[in-house]
């Protein structure tokens, strides 16, 4: 993974929570969050919370104490400001190496972030480690990109803009992490022997082509690897691959499929 993968800074995050967060990410945190709802009290830990989205849904769940931790520090700042989390506890952390005691969290919660980490069954034995006996692991990770159309349609245009480049970003690390097998592996090797893997399809709103195109362009780390390519065209890439989903959805607000796998794993009690 190029070390620029998995950079989060500058402006990245407000436009990647303000123009990707309710259209990618609420719905599914939304569907996390519900999967708690039995959880009444105990300790909860979010890794890799990114801007808060997730967090913010766990929030509601009453008498659970949540502690969110994220590599990227301006990450966690962006969400630390947000109205509402006053009560949850941020700290920077490695989700390879947990700054926590063993046995110390009743649910170990990552939303959208597996795809990111170097080494997953490394992650995943730290999130065994954390957890209480019979503590709940759940994660989701993206679908193909065929299966995400407002993916495959930004992808297509960027590569038509710059047909010389081998590999996109929402390609090799949002979209990279989608099979079944090998998750299972993964937890496998991390002492998680049994594990449930759910394709869930939602919906989530786009309030138009141009903020959508803005929010994978320059709200992700595709931003610098746009920049890379061509240092003055940020601008267009943005205006091409705005143009390429009003082609397919119009200008306006529209509502995008998605899909994404849930899994749950536990720790044996």
């Amino acid at each position: 993974m190029p070390r620029t993968d998995a950079v989060f800074a500058g402006s990245i995050p407000q436009l990647y929570d303000r123009y990707l967060g309710p259209t990618l990410f609420a719905p599914y945190a939304a569907d996390l969050a519900a999967r708690l709802t039995g959880l009444r009290s105990g300790r909860l830990l979010e890794v890799a919370a990114g801007t808060g989205i997730l967090t913010a849904a766990l929030a509601a769940l009453p008498g659970v104490e949540i502690t969110a931790t994220d590599l990227n520090q301006p990450m966690l700042d962006h969400a630390a400001a947000k109205p509402g989390l006053a009560q949850v506890r941020f700290h920077q952390a490695d989700a390879l190496a947990l700054p926590f005691a063993d046995q110390g969290f009743d649910a170990v919660l990552c939303q959208f972030g597996v795809m990111f980490f170097p080494d997953r069954p490394a992650a995943f034995r730290e999130a065994r480690r954390v957890l209480k006996p019979g503590g709940r692991f759940l994660f989701n990770c993206w679908g193909s990109i065929d299966d995400n159309p407002v993916v495959a349609v930004t992808i297509d245009a960027l590569a038509r803009l710059y047909p010389r480049h081998r590999s996109w970003f929402m390609e090799r690390i949002p979209h990279g992490y989608r099979d079944p097998g090998v998750i299972r592996a993964d937890l496998a090797a991390a002492g998680f022997p049994d594990c449930r893997i759910e394709a869930v399809a939602l919906r989530g709103p786009v309030a138009s082509a141009e903020a959508l195109a803005t929010g994978f362009c320059q709200g992700t780390p595709m931003r610098t690897e746009l920049e890379a390519l061509d240092p003055d065209g940020l601008p267009r890439a943005t205006e091409a691959a705005a143009a390429a989903i009003a082609a397919q959805y119009g200008s306006g607000a529209f509502e995008a499929e998605l899909s994404a796998f849930v899994v749950e794993a536990g720790r044996p009690a």
